[in-house]
């Protein structure tokens, strides 16, 4: 009981520092040169979570004049990720975390404000498969491809392989586009960082143009390695797996939790969309997207944007700080970007032509909120550019106190039409352009 009281005194204290403490306009911290002013450091950081209440029959998120939105199926179990195959069927990747033991107070209290907006609904830890013949948005069958597996995340299918990113190893099973369940025991390619803390659990994972790497994102252990340096070995930063051997590298580091990647199309690029620290303030570390270059540090834990040193890490490392790299584009503060998928063409509309949608699951610790949407970030020769456009919006109600879905992995069908995963709705949702049939 004495804990019960504590942890109830510390919640209401959290509660109270999210209702004095005020962002800014989330608009000022969009683009390559973001608004980021001076740090704040918390006892308990600021906290404002919407209740989730999942949607009503008949209810949507809104999307652009001259597009349409449908539920592609509902009923799912905290669908995370949404990853087209050659043949057209969509797998629906099913998970949440496997649990861990909060390490501090803040920890304890964060997990169960975050759990109000619906971020520890139970995951299905299994891949669906979607099958939409006609393309019309309604599939024909809907079946649970993959089943038991360890927190799942990142999938990718190379050479009639299934990739499957879990919390703790990439598994490789044995599978051919048109098949609808997979019944061979998998592969263990190569082992990914957990352990009894896994900080931040989702492993995203890409593979290479040719086939031959999957890049692997891995998130920090920690919010500002405040549980050790040591037990952050091999996390926040970005593996090369190749795909035969399971050999693995260090491909780029100081990225704090890279939560999706994508290869940018004509180039071979590698994109990441990453979730910037807690603590700081309702403005300060701005999510962000971003090429990633090989060998490559983007300043985790000592720096953020470039040189902002985190006066919070000690003993401080200048050396480090100095060759930081600044990311691409801000998403603004605490938006939790957590898909990134490259548009190709006019195909849901021709303001989304040549850009990235990036789907932002909603911030819980800013007043005001922050995310709650899909938006689509234009590109100009070939970099992130410009004001970011509203694609899918109203997860959050009118009343900023409820929220009826946070879209979480983002992709486009071979239709073009765009495919959104929203995880406390249970549904996925597919946005396409005026010219499709419904």
């Amino acid at each position: 009981m004495k804990r019960f009281r504590t942890a109830s005194s510390l919640m209401f204290v959290a509660l109270l520092a999210g209702c004095s403490d005020q962002g800014g306009d989330p608009s000022k911290q969009y683009g390559p040169n973001p608004d980021i002013p001076e740090a704040k450091d918390y006892i308990v950081p600021p906290m404002s979570v919407p209740q989730a209440v999942g949607w009503k029959a008949g209810e949507t998120p809104t999307v652009p004049a001259g597009t349409h939105i449908q539920a592609m199926a509902t009923g799912l179990m905290h669908p995370r990720i949404v990853y087209p195959l050659p043949n057209g069927d969509i797998l629906v990747v099913e998970s949440n975390g496997p649990g861990t033991k909060p390490f501090r107070p803040k920890d304890y209290i964060s997990g169960s404000i975050k759990a109000r907006a619906g971020a520890a609904d139970k995951g299905g830890n299994r891949i669906t498969l979607l099958r939409d013949a006609d393309g019309d948005g309604t599939p024909e069958l809907k079946t649970v491809l993959l089943d038991h597996l360890h927190s799942p995340y990142g999938v990718a299918w190379v050479a009639d392989t299934l990739y499957v990113a879990n919390t703790d190893a990439i598994i490789a099973y044995p599978f051919k586009p048109g098949q609808t369940e997979i019944k061979e025991p998998g592969t263990k390619l190569t082992d990914l960082p957990a352990g009894p803390i896994n900080h931040h659990w989702t492993k995203s994972m890409v593979a290479s143009p040719d086939g031959s790497k999957l890049y692997v994102g891995v998130g920090s252990n920690s919010n500002v390695g405040e549980n050790g340096m040591d037990i952050e070995e091999g996390r926040a930063a970005i593996h090369e797996v190749d795909r035969l051997t399971g050999a693995s590298r260090l491909y780029a580091t100081g990225i704090r939790n890279p939560t999706n990647l994508a290869i940018q199309p004509g180039t071979g690029q590698v994109f990441a969309v990453v979730n910037g620290r807690d603590e700081n303030g309702p403005d300060a570390d701005p999510d962000y997207l971003s090429s990633i270059k090989e060998g490559g540090f983007y300043g985790w834990p000592y720096s953020y944007w470039g040189q902002h040193v985190d006066m919070r890490i000690q003993p401080q490392k200048p050396d480090m700080v100095a060759k930081a790299i600044k990311p691409d584009y801000g998403l603004s503060s605490h938006s939790a970007a957590l898909g990134v998928a490259f548009s190709q063409g006019e195909t849901v509309s021709p303001q989304f032509a040549n850009g990235a949608f990036v789907g932002q699951h909603g911030s819980w610790n800013r007043d005001p909120l922050n995310g709650y949407q899909v938006i689509f970030v234009p590109f100009v020769d070939g970099k992130p550019n410009g004001a970011p456009i509203p694609v899918v919006t109203d997860f959050l109600a009118q009343d900023k106190k409820t929220v009826r879905g946070r879209p979480v992995g983002v992709a486009l069908d071979r239709t073009g039409a765009l495919i959104v995963a929203d995880d406390v709705g249970n549904t996925v949702w597919r946005v396409s352009g005026a010219a499709a049939t419904h």
